[in-house]
């Protein structure tokens, strides 16, 4: 069994970011970092023999829309109950065989485009000095939240995730090896820095996030200061993620939604975009996907983001989001997850409407948000499906055309 071979766990690739301002990244010049990338990538003819969902979200040729579904591996999938019935949450996601397993049930059921490996946004923190639990039915739990500038002076750097967590390379690398040559992509994951220092502030899951804005709103200068750390921590973990075989990296602002389009611009954007660009420096040819829930009122702004693809919460009319961000921007979703529940011809059909919304250039289908627990497993699957048959769907719609990415 290969899911079985792991091996020891290697020392991953560390870099440490310059200085960062909020400002420091202009419009300007994260326009230029993606016409730049896109110059690199029309020099050079598309490599078919990397998977499929590699190479859209790189804007490379496709002869379909690729799929994959956050949190694909979940509850709502009766393997994974057996687990998450029987163990913790960090037990499952910091032991790398259940990881393995639990990452790969959904791979195996519904074979979408990529693999997602089971892990958590929060993973990272107990690294910089910040101590977590996931509890059952009520979500994450960090016993001394992060608020005062002091705090924020004695957080560790994020020196050597090898070490402190060495259960991701193994989990990664395995995982790796496990689909390579089936045509499958493996994807790394962080939460943003805006969404981790939320957490860290609040110390649960807060539908007001209070203790943040009121942070946010009189003491600016600790949360810039919390910001900037979680930034450089996360460079160096996404970029040892990659180091163990992710393909492509999600940054996940799971708490983006907390925020007004001006605070967005002022707390979330400028650090999500340092990690985006310091990745796309070191490794140009591993995208980076940025999804923002609670995008909608905030495209106009994340247009300029250095990342390669941009991710559409449900709430938002895929049409309209591609022509506000422009045909050169790949985009990712965007189903409402609960069309899940429904009979399978409305989830083919709804699904056969958002891929020609999308269109087929730059797009990678997923839902707007993770799938729900209680999802029907065969629902999951006909989603699936309807990606696969794709190619023929854009076919019988009269384009004509080769599925080029953008």
């Amino acid at each position: 069994n290969k899911t079985m071979q792991l091996h020891k766990a290697g020392a991953g690739s560390c870099i440490q970011g310059a200085s960062f301002a909020p400002a420091c990244l202009g419009v300007q010049s994260r326009r230029a970092v993606r016409q730049a990338s896109s110059r690199s990538r029309a020099a050079c003819q598309a490599t078919t023999s990397d998977p499929l969902l590699l190479r859209v979200a790189r804007g490379e040729d496709a002869e379909r829309t690729p799929v994959w579904l956050m949190r694909q591996a979940g509850r709502y999938m009766a393997a994974f109950r057996e687990y998450s019935n029987k163990y913790p949450f960090r037990m499952r996601s910091e032991t790398p065989e259940i990881a393995i397993e639990l990452s790969l049930q959904p791979w195996r059921a519904f074979k979408p485009d990529g693999v997602i490996f089971f892990s958590d946004i929060l993973t990272p923190l107990p690294a910089l000095g910040i101590e977590f639990d996931v509890i059952k039915g009520k979500g994450p739990a960090i016993a001394t939240p992060v608020r005062s500038m002091e705090q924020v002076q004695k957080l560790h750097p994020m020196a050597d995730p090898a070490s402190r967590l060495p259960f991701i390379e193994t989990t990664l690398s395995t995982l790796r090896k496990e689909i390579d040559g089936t045509g499958t992509t493996l994807l790394g994951f962080v939460g943003t820095p805006w969404t981790l220092a939320a957490y860290s502030i609040e110390g649960k899951a807060d539908k007001d996030c209070k203790e943040t804005k009121k942070i946010m709103l009189n003491n600016p200068q600790m949360l810039h200061a919390l910001l900037h750390h979680l930034t450089e921590a996360l460079i160096v973990y996404a970029s040892y993620q990659i180091e163990s075989g992710a393909q492509v990296i999600q940054l996940f602002d799971s708490w983006a939604h907390h925020l007004s389009p001006q605070q967005f611009v002022e707390f979330s954007l400028p650090y999500a975009d340092r990690l985006a660009a310091a990745l796309k420096a070191k490794y140009p040819q591993v995208p980076v996907i940025f999804h923002a829930n609670g995008g909608t009122g905030k495209l106009e702004t994340m247009k300029a983001t250095s990342a390669d693809v941009i991710g559409l919460d449900w709430a938002t009319d895929i049409k309209t989001a591609r022509n506000t961000l422009g045909e050169s921007v790949r985009v990712q979703g965007n189903l409402d997850p609960m069309i899940l529940f429904g009979p399978e011809e409305k989830i083919v059909e709804a699904t056969n409407q958002l891929l020609l919304a999308a269109g087929p250039h730059g797009h990678i289908l997923n839902v707007g948000h993770g799938v729900i627990q209680g999802t029907p497993e065969a629902a999951v699957g006909a989603f699936c499906e309807a990606a696969r048959q794709s190619g023929s769907l854009f076919a019988k719609g009269g384009s004509g055309q080769p599925l080029i990415g953008v």
